[in-house]
């Protein structure tokens, strides 16, 4: 393990007990955005405290966040991170929500660090290095027909939007199992072999910088409703390869 995913395994458990202190509590401040999203104190806390270590440590890094203005790098490196992704089910008690943390350099994500702190389970990954789960290799799963497929999902307009012909849309009815298992926990599950796919419509680069890399490294593939994979683009899917390359042989004829 590298200085760089050491360090960024370390934040992310250090923010992760910060955040702990919050769940469950009745007494937890929410606030809404400008978009209409919540976001807790909790959510403030674990950033302004995340920025802060990436500062001391790394101070000519860059940093963006979901709750703060970006901090603009001075030597090609910057850390992408979301302190709560799941922010509403971490509001409703529900447990399936991380904490995100990326390092992009030279325009390339090189790392990301998935942690459930509720659930105690850490997921990382450094690009050429394989993909882990509490220290453990992790893989995806060979499945590679949709009905005997699990699919997960997190907005609801995934399953009641209208019909649609995009082959990921397909899936919500060609799939054997489709769960809203959401979030970032869904792509956890797509990487560790739980799950064939996980797709998320709505996404910002904080949502997506950590997946991409441990679902690659587990042997994945992820890209956006064109077919591309990047952090900008339309939504999230990540899936094991198998279906993977049949999505995006047929999202290619799609469009």
């Amino acid at each position: 393990m590298t200085s760089d995913l050491q360090f960024a395994v370390d934040i992310a458990e250090e923010a992760g007990r910060l955040i702990q202190g919050y769940f469950l509590r009745k007494s937890l401040q929410v606030f809404t955005k400008r978009d209409a999203s919540p976001v807790t104190e909790a959510d403030r806390k674990a950033e302004e405290w995340i920025r802060s270590s990436i500062s001391s440590k790394y101070p000519d890094d860059g940093v963006l966040g979901e709750e703060f203005d970006e901090r603009p790098s001075s030597n090609n490196r910057r850390w992408i991170i979301d302190p709560i992704d799941g922010t509403k089910a971490f509001i409703h008690g529900v447990p399936l929500y991380g904490v995100l943390i990326a390092l992009e350099v030279d325009d390339a994500i090189k790392l990301g660090v998935v942690h459930f702190p509720a659930l105690g389970d850490i997921y990382y990954a450094e690009r050429g290095c394989g993909a882990f789960m509490n220290g453990s290799p992790i893989s995806v799963s060979s499945i590679d027909k949709p009905e005997d497929s699990t699919v997960v999902f997190t907005e609801k307009e995934y399953l009641l939007d209208l019909p649609s012909l995009h082959p990921v849309d397909r899936l919500r009815t060609e799939g054997g199992l489709v769960r809203g298992w959401g979030d970032c926990y869904g792509h956890m599950l797509v990487a560790s072999g739980r799950a064939e796919v996980a797709v998320d419509k709505i996404m910002s680069p904080w949502d997506c910088a950590a997946l991409i890399p441990i679902v690659t490294e587990a042997g994945g593939l992820c890209f956006d409703y064109r077919g591309k994979t990047t952090i900008f683009g339309e939504g999230l899917v990540s899936s094991n390869r198998e279906l993977g390359r049949v999505l995006l042989d047929d999202i290619a004829k799609h469009l």
